[in-house]
């Protein structure tokens, strides 16, 4: 089933995401060593022991890739042009293995294309909340969606 089209994007519509993800410690190890980020934060429990958190804490980069990742059935599936980017992303609380993600889109902005007649700039706040229903993540991000083709035919 398709993403939205720019048409169909609703300034202020809000949605919640059914898919959920409980992170594990090898999405962590993954993330981390395929993207080359060696940091104990992530890697090194003994490290972490010791500091405020008292064990390791997932790359907040898998973060904001989960909270877009999730989306993208509900929102952008098949009608994004292209991601723009990501704006003011944020991670308030850190995320742990063993915790158990939400996500939810609300639609902040839309206009259309300058340059492209035949699609629109959508701009969706994604937020990522856990188990306890704490926010771990925010983001803006900016798309290029398609318009609904000639016809109204999807």
């Amino acid at each position: 089933m398709p993403g939205l089209y720019y048409e169909d994007c609703e300034v202020g519509a809000v949605i919640r995401h059914a898919l959920r993800r409980t992170v594990t410690e090898a999405d962590n190890l993954l993330f981390s060593t395929l993207t080359h980020n060696p940091s104990p934060l992530h890697l090194d429990e003994e490290y972490m022991r010791a500091t405020e958190f008292g064990q390791r804490i997932v790359n907040s980069c898998f973060t904001l890739s989960l909270m877009t990742g999730v989306s993208v059935g509900d929102t952008t599936m098949g009608t994004a042009v292209a991601n723009l980017g990501w704006e003011d992303a944020r991670f308030p609380r850190p995320v742990f293995h063993g915790d158990t993600l939400r996500i939810e889109t609300e639609i902040l902005d839309k206009r259309e294309s300058q340059s492209r007649p035949d699609a629109g700039v959508v701009t969706f706040a994604h937020r990522a909340y856990n188990q306890n229903d704490e926010l771990v993540g925010h983001c803006r991000r900016v798309a290029l969606m398609q318009k609904r083709p000639a016809g109204g035919q999807a």
